[in-house]
């Protein structure tokens, strides 16, 4: 075996997600092993989901790979630091040469290369390490590769950018049969009673959110022909049985075009299967909410971010925060689960900012929420607005970009106590609504005490 593909994420190293279990399989590696074995390149993913670091090395080990492709992101990143260190300093391994891709590489090269990293893959991987696993195979030149970056006497070189796969229809389905999916669906059914899995139809986004980060795809919109998309539907359903589906695409619903026709295969190939996606309040209407419905949508993330307008067009969201609680009513009245994003600590944002979140909350009345602190990512235009204002940012190889704090309106433990009123201030008017008045009059004590650590840390 010539090629391995692998990540640095543990599920039982996790304690946050062990709470929740409900881990994915990793998309992109799977494409990428699936456009290699399109191209007559044999390789193993040893998806490191369900296993140790030990596991990992020992497989890794046994396989004596001339190639280790490694995926890297934010919450990885210091897995994989780890996994690099060994790889390329323990001769019993082969001195296999190491290749990373993934977003948290775009900006990030110069450091990676100093762990003796031999390559880095910029965006896109499947057409990059084809190219680059034959050049260093068969001993030839790089340089000629675009979407690449490696030392050359010291330096770090970087050459063309690669241009994006336009027709998606080109790539192969995820190769799924080379991880063991069967454990994904066990954990999902054993935790929560039903089982998941995902499917990508579109590749970058069009919009511009400051804190976003489009360092793999772009600010593109490339999308699958929603014919394929429902065949792949119809292969999962009849060989694994999910119960659901979680479309990963940034918006969803951003073509209404393509919306109709992905109704129209999914009846007609008998491929529907219940899916929860992502949206924005503006790409939806009347019609398209009736459409995914009968295309088996059960649950819509619709973002928002903040229910002050002044937040959402400082994040350059170019949305109505009206229109955004509209779209979840009328979601919800068509007995649909909603679901919104909501970020704390943004520039700017005050505890008058705040508040209109509560209240946004309370009126559009989503069935779920979840809430983070703002951290700025490098190459986003958040942490190009803040990098003057960073005031804590641990050594790179020891931390990751959620570890870096900027100047904001409040001490950063403020957040802390803001989290915890807005999700008992919205959850004990949701149990108020209900009737269950002794369980809203807990929750909203606790939301009583979180404002009072608010005003102690003003």
């Amino acid at each position: 075996m010539s090629i391995v593909l692998t990540h640095g994420y543990y599920l039982f190293e996790d304690e946050k997600e062990q709470k929740i279990m409900k881990p994915y399989a990793p998309l992109g590696l799977l494409y990428v092993s699936a456009y290699l074995h399109q191209h007559h390149v044999q390789n193993h993913v040893f998806d490191s989901t369900f296993y140790s670091y030990q596991e990992q090395l020992e497989y890794i080990e046994q396989k004596q790979p001339k190639v280790v492709a490694i995926y890297t992101n934010l919450m990885t990143k210091l897995n994989v630091v780890k996994l690099v260190d060994i790889l390329v300093t323990d001769e019993k391994f082969g001195f296999p040469k190491i290749v990373l891709g993934g977003p948290d590489i775009t900006y990030n090269l110069e450091n990676y290369l100093e762990l003796k990293v031999h390559f880095l893959i910029i965006g896109e991987g499947e057409e990059t390490m084809l190219e680059l696993y034959n050049a260093i195979i068969n001993n030839l030149p790089v340089h000629d590769i675009p979407g690449i970056a490696y030392l050359e006497n010291g330096n770090v070189t970087k050459t063309t950018a690669r241009i994006k796969i336009k027709d998606l229809s080109e790539l192969p389905v995820p190769n799924r049969a080379a991880i063991p999916i069967e454990k994904y669906l066990d954990v999902w059914k054993q935790h929560h009673g039903q089982s998941s899995m995902t499917v990508s139809t579109q590749r970058g986004c069009p919009y511009t959110c400051k804190w976003c980060s489009t360092a793999v795809y772009g600010q593109s919109y490339r999308r699958r022909p929603a014919k394929l998309v429902a065949e792949e539907l119809k292969m999962l359903k009849e060989t694994y049985s999910p119960d659901s589906i979680w479309f990963v695409d940034d918006v969803f619903t951003v073509s209404h075009k393509w919306i109709k026709s992905f109704h129209e295969e999914v009846i007609k190939q008998n491929a529907r299967i219940p899916f929860e996606c992502i949206t924005r309040a503006e790409r939806l209407n009347d019609e398209i909410l009736e459409l995914l419905k009968e295309a088996g949508c059960y649950r819509i993330w619709i973002g928002a971010e903040s229910g002050s307008q002044k937040i959402i067009d400082a994040m350059d969201r170019r949305v109505d925060v009206d229109v955004v609680k509209t779209a979840i009513q009328k979601t919800n009245a068509l007995d649909i689960e909603t679901g919104t994003f909501i970020m704390l600590g943004y520039p700017k944002e005050d505890e008058s900012d705040i508040k209109k979140t509560v209240q946004y909350l309370k009126d559009a009345d989503p069935t779920h929420f979840t809430i983070t602190v703002a951290y700025p990512i490098k190459g986003t235009s958040l942490y190009n607005e803040v990098e003057d204002k960073i005031i804590e940012k641990p050594s790179w190889k020891n931390s990751t970009d959620r570890d870096i704090d900027f100047s904001r309106t409040y001490k950063r433990n403020y957040y802390d106590y803001a989290v915890r009123y807005v999700i008992n201030e919205v959850n004990g008017h949701k149990e108020k609504l209900k009737g269950n008045r002794l369980k809203s009059l807990k929750l909203r004590t606790k939301s009583i005490i979180a404002q009072t650590g608010m005003r102690l840390l003003r």
